[in-house]
């Protein structure tokens, strides 16, 4: 049974929403649990002694008081700003015009996005992330690179190129048509393929014309089953901006919803400050929201209104948005997801901010039927956390008394320390 493996340690897995039912009902958590892999699939979860006892010929690997989950979905990112992380800035448009446009220039060079791409890929793998949404740049170049690389890794990529043919330097626009068939090649080319999907990739309404906007609807309607991801209210100064580009426009959701751009499979990064009908049609339609709390705070974007939006049954994932956002952490994600929600008069249960980074994330992506769970069936996707990873963790998960104070303090001061392994599509990362 070479190809069987069965992980030993804490487990846990969700059977429901923790944002709309009780805690208790929505998790499983075995104190001494165990995975069956078969394949790359989750064969089986349940309790270690009746899984050794049923698969004795499984190669084991016992994690002690590790706890075993579901591998971290970062549902929105930026790749190509790897290299420019925690730059110091003042507001988005600036730290777009001082550092994102310029670096992502260099992308016009296969290799150097090659080389980006491994490094991104190896650090987020690192910080126990197994899926990404990500966009890439305007050249095919920058997808070629990230769909490789993640499917050297056998690893489940959502991608894009990002198109824009306004309001950004010379060298990093593409045109209305070339968006489309630039698009529409690289679609062809990488859309499941493997565990590879594909994502139409309009930057934001401010740096894409309406004809390109047009074009990359059309593109969407041709194929439905893509995912479609963007930008949505950010920053206050930046719906100004849309508002004076699109004078016709009744809010900045309609700047998309007028092109196409806006169905269940749409995912809008931030969504901040929304107005009442963005709320309504968004919920309408069943599109994701995604929080991006270490960027919104970075780039002093504003609160991400997360009690309200998931009590109107919004579908919300969560995200490093890198590098905009801080860190390729989700466990620095999620402290920073509690941290907002704490600002606005909700606080999250460790319970919940885990899900988003897990089901909530893949619910996002439309792929919690494959991955984001301990689940039968689903791709083996893990991570394996050590709650007592520092001595300052340590400490205070010794007094802990049950699971959830456990895993808190390494949501809030874990970071690639905690990570004990990280298994992508059934195998051990090196």
């Amino acid at each position: 049974m070479e190809n069987v493996q069965l992980l030993l340690g804490q487990t846990l897995s969700y059977h429901g929403d923790p944002f709309h039912m009780p805690v208790e009902d929505a998790c499983r958590y075995e104190r001494r649990g165990a995975v069956l892999i078969e394949n790359g699939i989750i064969a089986a979860v349940g309790m270690a002694d009746k899984l050794r006892s049923d698969y004795p010929q499984a190669q084991i690997t016992d994690y002690g008081d590790g706890l075993i989950t579901a591998g971290f979905i970062d549902a929105h990112a930026h790749y190509p700003q790897t290299a420019i992380i925690s730059s110091w800035g003042k507001r988005l448009i600036d730290w777009l015009n001082t550092y994102t446009f310029p670096e992502e220039m260099r992308f016009d060079d296969p290799a150097y996005g090659a080389e980006i791409a491994d490094r991104y890929l190896d650090l987020t793998a690192a910080n126990g992330t197994t899926t990404i949404a990500s966009f890439c740049t305007i050249h095919p170049a920058s997808v070629d690179a990230l769909f490789s690389a993640a499917a050297s890794r056998n690893m489940r990529i959502v991608a894009g190129k990002t198109c824009m043919d306004r309001n950004a330097p010379d060298g990093l626009r593409d045109t209305a048509k070339s968006a489309y068939d630039d698009s529409s090649t690289l679609l062809e080319k990488w859309h499941d393929r493997g565990r590879a999907s594909y994502a139409i990739t309009p930057r934001f309404s401010p740096t894409s014309s309406p004809e390109q906007l047009e074009a990359l609807g059309a593109l969407w309607v041709k194929h439905p089953d893509c995912l479609m991801q963007t930008h949505l209210s950010e920053q206050l100064d930046e719906i100004e901006w849309v508002a004076e580009l699109f004078p016709e426009a009744r809010d900045y959701l309609d700047t998309y919803e007028q092109f196409g751009l806006l169905g269940e499979r749409a995912m809008f990064g931030h969504a901040i400050h929304l107005k009442a009908r963005e709320r309504d049609r968004l919920r309408e339609v069943n599109a994701a929201l995604i929080h991006c709390p270490t960027s919104n705070t970075f780039i002093g974007s504003g609160l991400f209104d997360i009690g309200g939006l998931m009590a109107l049954g919004h579908r919300i994932g969560l995200a490093t948005d890198t590098g905009g956002g801080s860190s390729f952490s989700m466990l620095r994600t999620m402290a920073a997801a509690y941290e907002i929600g704490q600002l606005t008069g909700t606080s999250l249960h460790p319970a919940q901010l885990y899900w988003l980074a897990t089901v909530g994330s893949a619910r996002a992506l439309h792929l919690d039927n494959r991955i984001g769970n301990l689940a039968v069936g689903h791709e083996a996707d893990l991570v394996v956390l050590n709650l007592t990873s520092t001595p300052a963790i340590a400490q205070r998960e010794a007094r802990a008394e049950d699971l959830w104070q456990s895993l808190f303090p390494t949501i809030m001061m874990g970071d690639d320390r905690a990570i004990t392994a990280t298994w992508i599509n059934g195998t051990a990362r090196p």
